[in-house]
């Protein structure tokens, strides 16, 4: 019987991309080469057989070292990348702060980007006018409103990030290590506003290399190597297995 309390379910999750083994220096060479069957692949595996469930309300970390899977994991929660196998079933709607910058047009200014990103959010101009204020105040941009993307510091992008995704507040918040960047204020300020967000019943998929962070914001964590679950629990005793299996 489904679990109505489930929010996202991924269940046996593999994720396998085909690398070229030659380097290849334009589109035609590598679609020659890929007509004349000269071009070959190696399998790669960034997911396999993950499964896992998170309750709604509940805040999860994914941690494990660079190439675990843990950024293709929430990119295929987060709907930009498909499975090789498996499936992942989400239930309610998603605010995904997955790369800096991601959405933004660097030739616009913040201004103009705001409202871009509003349309492709699915919000009206009636309603991102209404929220204009509130996000130029919580990035605490406003001195930097008409300047263009571009010339943006990658801390500047993550605050206009943040401030754009949390603007609404949708059932599911992911976060992939976009808090890493910026000043400690803000990032304290930002970790405010997601415990906010979790009070009022938001659930939480996070990424972050900081221990402390993670300790903070999820009571639960998902530890992958290599792209395979190794635990998913209490996120002290995760963490305790994953800094016990890297010692000595």
């Amino acid at each position: 019987m489904e679990n109505t309390d489930t929010i996202i379910d991924i269940s046996n999750v593999t994720m396998r991309f085909n690398l070229a083994e030659q380097k290849t220096d334009s589109i035609k060479e590598y679609l020659v080469k890929l007509a004349t069957g000269k071009l070959h692949f190696n399998e790669f595996f960034a997911l396999r057989d993950v499964s896992f469930q998170v309750k709604r309300g509940e805040a999860v970390a994914l941690i494990g070292k660079n190439g675990s899977g843990k950024s293709t994991l929430l990119k295929i929660v987060a709907g930009v990348l498909y499975p090789t196998m498996g499936s992942v079933t989400v239930n309610g709607s998603i605010a995904p702060l997955i790369e800096l910058g991601a959405g933004f047009d660097p030739e616009l200014t913040a201004r103009e980007n705001i409202y871009m990103n509003g349309a492709i959010l699915g919000h009206n101009r009636a309603f991102m006018d209404q929220h204009f204020e509130q996000i130029v105040e919580f990035s605490e941009l406003r001195d930097f409103i008409d300047v263009p993307i571009k010339n943006y510091s990658s801390g500047m992008i993550a605050r206009l990030g943040f401030s754009l995704a949390t603007i609404v507040k949708a059932d599911i918040l992911i976060v992939d290590e976009v808090l890493a960047v910026g000043d400690f204020r803000f990032r304290e300020k930002c970790h405010r506003k997601i415990a906010e967000l979790l009070e009022g019943g938001t659930t939480l998929l996070f990424v972050s290399h900081s221990a402390e962070q993670v300790k903070a914001l999820c009571p639960k964590a998902v530890w992958l190597d290599h792209g395979q679950m190794m635990a998913f629990g209490n996120t002290e005793e995760v963490f305790s297995l994953y800094e016990s299996a890297y010692r000595g």
